[in-house]
């Protein structure tokens, strides 16, 4: 937001330097991001004097210029050469010195400087009005005052107004500060903190008055809680116009470019006192009426950027006796607005609902001066006010007389509202004890009218303007911001509690598993929680019934909450697919939702999801290993094993998401869903190649960790041994058949049983097969001797041998 400190000026009679100022608007909350010089003309003038032309001759090499002497209040007169048709001795001209910078009409600059033209010496320029940026002709030079002293600058001549501008940088609470006038209450506080005491300035509206009721509008509005506040008067027989200087550079100050009279100005009460405006050509308003409504859905409407709108049923209008004209609180409309052959205007002064105005102006994609200040809660007590005061000023510039009295239709006053703040609480949240006293005086400040005061606090009354203020915790802020964060006095001690941490926290979880999802090359993402309604078409498994609906959608792509996290994954894939990835490996920590009767219930999860080969391309690797479903599962395994959840059992997923998949689960209770998905779903989002994915139900996962135990064992003070056999087996044996008779053979001392080779080929038996097994053997109470481990690997070897018909190699 943009204040103009000769603009706050008029309500604050303050000298204080921009920079001053500034620092003090941020400790009161109103962050200053930046603070830009303004100059009416460009440039300020600088290094512009008056001149005396004291000679003035055609120049000897060129028949459309002259060779002039000017006076510039300098030791000696210089020779400028000047080609205006009406340069003649005698006059008093401005002249641009050698060394100046001027600006043309885009406002870029370019120096004065010595040079020759056409032979002749040349030290300076007699400057046109639009040379200057005072105007638009450029039909000859200015002609100044002949009382003028030679030398004297321009920028005493000409009114040229320095202004700084503050760039705010303001938090969507503070609404009261969006103007001029609400800023400027803000600083006065700050000020009577520091002991300044300087009245703030208040705009008198006692020259409005009604000439005659002659051309009277009536009003008609429709629901009262879309706009609670809706005030109007006529102003007829005014002229149009552009506006005068002193409007404009206000206006221009503030990054607005100046339209007409009438326009400039609801745009300058607008950031004067905050209050939107908006002026109807009475002329343009069918059968002398205002409806404030709504409309049926999709009734078209063309606002003032000639953009053509399909309304919402919720959208409210103003409206006259046969169209709408006008987007209540966010954009006119092109039909209805003033122009130059207005005559007579209906000025409007509301107050519009916040969340209305918000959800029209969110709907249509607007984003206005008035939306932004609607949309955030206005004074809803100043609506009538400025409406006087447009008016008077609309009098003053634009002639004209008021033609009806004010209208003002307001069935139900909002009200101020009631705090009551005690002083421990203030003590505790602020850190230390605030006066009693200062805290009355800051409160007094700030327009906040104090009913009672007891020993433990104060009862009070905030305006309705402050609808950011509505708890003791805001009042604090309040107080607190006023008095300054800057003298509250640090603590000479650091308090800290020690908070007792669940070992199983959801966060802690999903660090663990990220990190090793991480690790092994999968990447995290975040998909929209919104979606297409569209996808639980692609599966039998959901429910279109268990929708959770958008009432407001930006789009039908976005307006339900997904059901399953595969969908949004799966988008994910095609647009890195689409752009040349060649190994996909993703992974997503979310939400799925879901309507079930008149309940909305959220479930999470976790969704891996693979594609492509496993490892990118690099020279270390040929990038050729394809993902398949042992690796997914894999990854799937390792972050179970990793949480400590290993006693989990396989059983086959019929799901139609997938191909082939399977359900690893502990009792009844699934923990994780993993397989191919089916072409078709693929082949939905143009994925051709087998997509592989993971969907673990992060409840399950978390409630099965918070019901297991940890269980530890110290580490074996004696050695370990290690034996091998290669066993020529059946291939119908498993290596699972093998590792279960191993241990049933020997429970006590067989620690480990690994498979580390595989053999097949030509030089065995048909029908036959070779494992290499090694096997740990440890006593956690004393070495092994040789006797030991050949009595145990006897009964393995024979174990094998009877009921697999083994036979060592």
């Amino acid at each position: 937001m943009k204040i103009s400190y000769n603009w706050l000026k008029q309500f604050i009679n303050i000298d204080w330097d921009p920079e001053k100022t500034g620092a003090l608007l941020t400790d009161l909350g109103l962050e200053i991001e930046g603070i830009d010089r303004f100059e009416s003309v460009l440039g300020g003038l600088e290094g512009v004097v008056v001149g005396h032309v004291l000679e003035c001759g055609q120049h000897p090499n060129a028949d459309r210029l002259k060779l002039t002497k000017v006076d510039i209040g300098a030791e000696e007169p210089v020779q400028i050469v000047c080609g205006a048709p009406n340069v003649d001795k005698g006059q008093k001209v401005p002249v641009a010195t050698v060394g100046t910078t001027l600006y043309d009409a885009e406002g870029k600059p370019w120096k004065i400087k010595k040079g020759k033209i056409r032979g002749e010496v040349s030290m300076g320029m007699i400057c046109a009005e639009d040379e200057l940026g005072l105007g638009d002709s450029h039909d000859g030079i200015m002609v100044l005052d002949e009382a003028l002293t030679p030398g004297t600058p321009m920028n005493t001549v000409v009114d040229v107004e320095i202004d700084h501008v503050f760039e705010i940088g303001l938090t969507p609470n503070r609404a009261d500060a969006m103007s001029h006038w609400g800023t400027a209450r803000d600083l006065r506080a700050g000020l009577l903190q520091q002991e300044i005491n300087i009245e703030l300035i208040t705009p008198s509206n006692t020259n409005f008055r009604v000439d005659n009721r002659s051309n009277k509008i009536d009003v008609k509005v429709d629901n009262n809680e879309l706009a609670p506040r809706y005030c109007g008067v006529t102003i007829s027989g005014l002229q149009v116009a552009p506006s005068p200087k002193w409007l404009q550079n206000r206006l221009k100050a503030i990054g607005l470019t100046p339209k007409n009279n009438v326009v400039d100005i609801t745009n300058y009460v607008l950031h004067d006192l905050g209050q939107p405006l908006h002026a109807f050509d009475v002329a343009k308003i069918q059968g002398g009426v205002v409806e404030v409504k709504t409309l049926e859905a999709g009734t078209k409407f063309t606002t003032l950027d000639g953009e053509e709108r399909s309304l919402h049923q919720d959208d409210l209008m103003i409206c006259d006796a046969e169209k709408p004209m006008c987007i209540a609180g966010v954009f006119g409309g092109l039909v209805s607005g003033v122009t130059d052959q207005t005559t007579a205007i209906f000025l409007e002064s509301a107050y519009f609902d916040p969340v209305s105005v918000r959800k029209t102006a969110k709907r249509h994609g607007l984003n206005t001066d008035a939306s932004f200040r609607f949309e955030r809660g206005i004074d809803p007590n100043i609506t009538e006010y400025a409406l006087m005061r447009a008016a008077i000023l609309i009098k003053e510039l634009a002639g004209g007389e008021i033609t009806s009295d004010v209208i003002d239709i307001y069935p139900k006053k909002i009200e101020d509202h009631q705090v009551v703040l005690n002083f421990d609480n203030a003590a505790r949240l602020i850190g230390q004890e605030i006066p009693r006293e200062t805290i009355k005086s800051i409160l007094t400040s700030l327009d906040i009218k104090i009913n009672n005061v007891t020993e433990t606090g104060i009862g009070m009354t905030i305006p309705a303007y402050r609808n950011d203020v509505t708890r003791e915790a805001d009042v604090v802020e309040e107080v607190l911001r006023v008095y300054g964060y800057n003298n509250i006095d640090f603590g000479k001690k650091l308090n800290a509690s020690i908070s007792e941490n669940k070992r199983i926290e959801d966060y802690r979880i999903q660090n663990i598993t990220a990190n090793q999802l991480t690790a092994i090359g999968f990447n995290e993402m975040l998909a929209n929680s919104l979606t297409k309604p569209d996808y639980i078409n692609l599966t039998a498994t959901l429910d279109e019934e268990q929708n959770v609906a958008m009432l407001n959608p930006l789009s039908n792509d976005l307006s339900v909450l997904r059901q399953s996290m595969l969908f949004t994954t799966l988008e994910a894939v095609a647009y890195n697919k689409n752009r040349k990835a060649g190994s996909i490996k993703l992974y997503e920590f979310g939400k799925t939702y879901h309507q079930e009767g008149d309940s909305r219930i959220e479930h999470k999860h976790l969704a891996v999801i693979a594609e492509g080969t496993v490892y990118p391309d690099h020279w270390a690797h040929n990038g050729s290993t394809e993902i398949d479903f042992f690796y997914l599962k894999g990854v799937v395994s390792g972050i179970l094993e990793r949480l400590g959840l290993t006693k989990y059992t396989e059983q086959p997923n019929s799901a139609d998401i997938f191909s082939e998949g399977i359900s690893l689960k502990m009792g009844d209770t699934e923990l994780v869903a993993l397989g191919v998905v089916h072409p078709k779903i693929t082949g939905h989002f143009a994925i051709s190649s087998p997509v592989f994915y993971a969907d673990f139900n992060w409840d399950a996962v978390l409630a099965a960790l918070s019901t297991g135990e940890i269980l530890f064992k110290n580490i074996s003070k004696y050695p370990a041994v290690k034996r091998d056999f290669a066993l020529l087996l059946d291939e119908g044996v498993s290596f699972e058949a093998l590792h279960a008779t191993a241990f049933a053979t020997e429970r006590k001392l067989l620690k480990e049983v690994q498979l580390f080779d595989v053999y097949t080929g030509k030089s065995l038996p048909k029908g036959k097969k070779s494992y290499a097994l090694s096997f740990t053997l440890a006593d956690e109470n004393k070495t092994l001797t040789d006797k030991q481990i050949d009595k145990i690997m006897g009964r393995l070897q024979q174990a094998f041998e009877t009921k697999f018909e083994a036979q060592l190699r």
